[in-house]
């Protein structure tokens, strides 16, 4: 299958494939006229791929799975890796939250001392 064809039955980009091929998360052969070809089991691969990037993975967190990218990956139980790396990504975009609600809350806090508690919080 060519990647155009593998783009609509993924519902994806050509682009989106090519970069998915470069961080080394699915593979082509070359045709003789240089055009990418792919297998059929790739459908399932890029389906995988674009599930776990939906829930909020990035490519480096998606290549932890490599070994389970050909099967149905939304529908079985997470592994204890997958519960890891689910976990560590939570974190990753835990802490800035944190952060900016910490300094909101300070800026209220100030804001209220201020005003003598006039202002309304949208929180």
């Amino acid at each position: 299958m060519r990647i155009g064809e593998l783009a609509r039955a993924t519902a994806t980009t050509a682009r989106a494939l090519r970069h998915y091929e470069q961080a080394g998360l699915i593979a082509s052969e070359r045709a003789p006229n240089g055009y990418r070809v792919y297998d059929e089991q790739t459908v399932t691969r890029v389906r995988d791929i674009r599930h776990l990037l939906s829930v909020g993975l990035v490519l480096d967190d998606v290549r932890l799975f490599l070994s389970c990218l050909d099967g149905d990956i939304a529908a079985v139980p997470p592994s204890d890796t997958g519960l890891r790396v689910v976990m560590e990504r939570l974190a990753v975009l835990n802490e800035p939250i944190d952060a900016e609600t910490e300094i909101r809350d300070h800026l209220e806090a100030a804001l209220r001392e201020r005003t003598g508690d006039q202002i309304h919080s949208e929180t």
